[in-house]
């Protein structure tokens, strides 16, 4: 239903947007006749329609027309408070009216209508991947139910149902294939312009399209609940949130509204001359400040999406840039979150194979993080499971069994010291890194150790964060033992760390370092969650946990620390960009100003300069969806 939404309501907002743009487009249109009607009448030499109320006719015939109904529009927003460009642009058109100016009128109803017109161009273009990809979102689906094949609505697809992707159809949803060999081209989400290939057991992303030959995939998620719905609600909510940045601007368009009129008063009081009062409102209108910042934001929403980075909070674009501390998570942020059992110690009397062996066959009911690690060990060894009865794992205490007769027990070394401490002696040095303790009818048999290897590209996307993007502080906080997260510290040149942290404790330290600086936290577990919504920006991995991705305002969806490192790359040109958009496009209307003062630029003239100056503003603010890539500092592998 959400899915169906979000569809629905995204193409309400598209037709919406597109009636907006055609009335304005027609008013423009109706504007320019007029004035080459009024400027035809002016040369004609028949006496008949010789007369200035002729050849202004065309002119008044558009202001009753556009002029009007734009001034009840003004006048409405202004009643909302909104005291910026719209209160300078209902006085000019007051202004222009009443001193006879109607070319100025016509010309500054088509500023504002082509200032709509462009802005709503220019947003489409900036939404234009995320828009292009929910135009290929299909309405139907393929289920293949006791060997016969059915067409059904999106909204009856099931976890676990077999759907047919038919040659160059789009993915539903998120799925497996489970028969089939072909490609399908995953560019609209992964930015990635090639066909992947996909075979069985190969995932498959909503949103992808197949390439010639037909796929059978098993649903791994809803539709509402896979990639495809992921980045449409970003369309939504970016649409919908007003960030601080948009606001910012609203505010300084309220200021300099209230000057640019005092100053055109003085000007009129000075000089005696109207037309330079006119002129100067004319030049005044700040939107640039009001119309790049919100195209800005949106080009970085979709340059974002496009490198499966999605931004769930469109302010953590503006904050990002600003933030000073950042904060780790360890499993799986900084490590691939995958430990492999690399050593086994033994009891003199115990066979290291049999207790691998022993431990892998409870550890297969298992649901620890190292379960699968032993296993993944046994199999490699070619160890087949043996049955096993009394099956128990209980919080804290670990996991018993019973295997041949015999009391199997993994467990961990403070829980075995805290009810046998003489048991230490027996038990080997600890060593950094992970381990767990095995034991034999309640005789101490094995350790087994174990490494969470570092991302690869860890060691140089965290040297990188001070002299790239002046981070002044980076810091790792786990939950893990000590000496694990020393051992991680250690190969990555990290400082700052802290072990054995609980959310609770993770929450204090994030809170207390956001309050001296603004903080990044970034993690992936479900008990990250409390610690990615407290800081000023949360990062997520977004493959594990729909809570961590709810409370982060960011979630990058390809397991890679480069991707993150596009995303500060993505909110650092947009935060240049709205810079340069906003403060040049203000400081080119106050340049204007003064000429119009001056007595330089007429009421006309300033009508097609303050255009212009929209125009330039707006193109610099869609260079993010004009550019192809995003820089990078680092690159998988390097170290």
């Amino acid at each position: 239903m959400l899915l169906c939404m979000q569809i629905t309501s995204s193409d309400k907002n598209k037709k919406s947007s597109s009636l907006t743009a055609r009335l304005q487009g027609g008013l423009i249109v109706l504007c320019l006749l007029a004035i080459a009607a009024h400027f035809i009448l002016k040369l004609t030499t028949l006496p008949a329609i010789h007369t200035f109320a002729a050849a202004d006719l065309p002119l008044l015939v558009v202001i009753a027309l556009g002029g009007i109904p734009l001034c009840f529009q003004i006048i409405s927003n202004i009643l909302r408070g909104d005291l910026g460009a719209d209160m300078l642009a209902a006085i000019a058109l007051v202004a222009a009216t009443w001193l006879g100016e109607y070319v100025a009128v016509v010309l500054i109803i088509i500023m504002l209508s082509g200032g709509q017109a462009l802005e709503v161009y220019a947003m489409r273009k900036a939404s234009s991947v995320l828009r292009a990809l929910a135009d290929r979102m299909p309405s139907k689906a393929h289920r293949r139910k006791n060997g016969q094949t059915e067409e059904i609505d999106l909204l009856h697809i099931a976890i676990g149902d077999e759907l047919v992707i038919f040659p160059h159809e789009t993915a539903p949803v998120d799925g497996v294939v489970v028969e089939g060999h072909g490609s399908m081209d995953e560019s609209y989400l992964t930015g990635e312009p090639y066909q992947v290939s996909k075979t069985p057991g190969a995932s498959v992303l909503s949103g992808a399209i197949n390439g010639e030959a037909v796929l059978v995939i098993r649903a791994e998620k809803l539709a509402q609940d896979s990639r495809y719905a992921q980045i449409m609600e970003v369309m939504q909510e970016a649409e919908q949130k007003r960030p601080t940045m948009r606001r910012l601007g609203d505010r300084i368009g309220a200021i300099f509204a209230p000057f640019a009129l005092l100053f055109a008063i003085a000007s009129w009081y000075l000089t005696g001359d109207s037309e330079r009062f006119l002129a100067v409102l004319v030049v005044a209108t700040p939107c640039p400040l009001l119309i790049a910042i919100p195209i800005t934001l949106i080009s970085a929403i979709s340059m974002a999406a496009k490198r499966s980075i999605i931004i769930k909070d469109p302010t953590v674009l503006e904050r990002l840039p600003t933030c000073r501390t950042a904060i780790f998570d360890k499993t799986g942020t900084l490590t691939y979150g995958k430990p492999e059992l690399t050593e086994i110690l033994t009891a003199p009397d115990i066979d290291k194979e049999e207790i691998l062996q022993f431990a892998a066959s409870i550890e297969h009911y298992s649901k620890h993080p190292l379960a699968s690690a032993i296993l993944q060990a046994a199999n490699k060894d070619g160890l087949k499971f043996i049955e096993a009865s009394q099956v128990s794992e209980k919080p804290g205490q670990g996991l018993t069994g019973t295997v041949n007769g015999t009391t199997i027990r993994v467990t961990h070394r403070r829980k075995i010291l805290q009810q046998a401490p003489e048991m230490e002696s027996n038990l080997p040095p600890t060593a950094a890194g992970l381990e767990c303790i095995i034991m034999k009818d309640d005789r101490y048999a094995a350790t087994f150790r174990f490494r969470d290897a570092p991302r690869s590209d860890g060691k140089s996307f965290i040297g990188h964060l001070a002299p790239s993007h002046q981070f002044s502080k980076v810091m790792l906080v786990s939950g893990d033992r000590e000496s694990e997260v020393s051992y991680l510290a250690e190969i990555l040149g990290i400082k700052d760390t802290l072990a054995s942290q609980s959310p609770e404790q993770k929450v204090a330290i994030v809170r207390s370092e956001t309050a001296k600086a603004p903080t990044l936290f970034m993690g992936d577990g479900i008990n990250d969650a409390p610690a990615l919504a407290s800081a000023t920006v949360g990062i997520a991995f977004g493959q594990h946990s729909a809570v961590t991705a709810e409370a982060a305002g960011a979630v990058i969806m390809e397991n890679t620390l480069v991707k993150v490192d596009e995303l500060l790359h993505i909110s650092d040109a947009m935060r240049r960009i709205v810079l340069q958009s906003a403060i040049g496009g203000m400081a080119l209307s106050v340049v204007a100003m003064g000429f119009a003062a001056a007595g330089y630029v007429t009421p006309v003239a300033g009508a097609l300069l303050q255009e212009a100056i929209d125009i330039v503003a707006i193109a610099n603010a869609l260079r993010l969806t004009w550019s192809r890539r995003v820089n990078t500092d680092i690159f998988e592998g390097k170290n």
